[in-house]
């Protein structure tokens, strides 16, 4: 059996940020494959009025990302002292290994 007491912080921050800004990358893709369908329709339907959804489209992009990213390094930062104050007091995680 194997205790887990302790946590990196830094180390858990950077592996929760860049599992969220994968994640961000995925759904900014899917925000923008939509955002870029519903504007191709309106330009062809009202003129130039639905090239904002161009922008949203490519904004979705680039800051999903970034600010999932974010989201996810400072919730990583948090949830590893939060774990290491409570396993100081519980005990930690027992993994069982053979």
């Amino acid at each position: 059996m194997i205790q887990i007491k302790k946590v990196g912080v830094f180390s858990l921050g950077k592996m929760m940020g860049l599992l969220y800004a994968l994640l961000g990358l995925i759904l900014g893709a899917m925000f923008s494959c939509f955002s870029l369908l519903g504007s191709a329709a309106m330009i062809s339907e009202a003129g130039g009025e639905g090239a904002i959804g161009l922008i949203f489209g490519l904004g979705g992009i680039i800051f999903f990302p970034l600010i999932y990213g974010l989201m996810g390094f400072i919730g990583g930062l948090l949830v590893g002292v939060l774990y290491n104050v409570i396993a100081g007091m519980a005990g930690g995680i027992e993994i069982y290994t053979e």
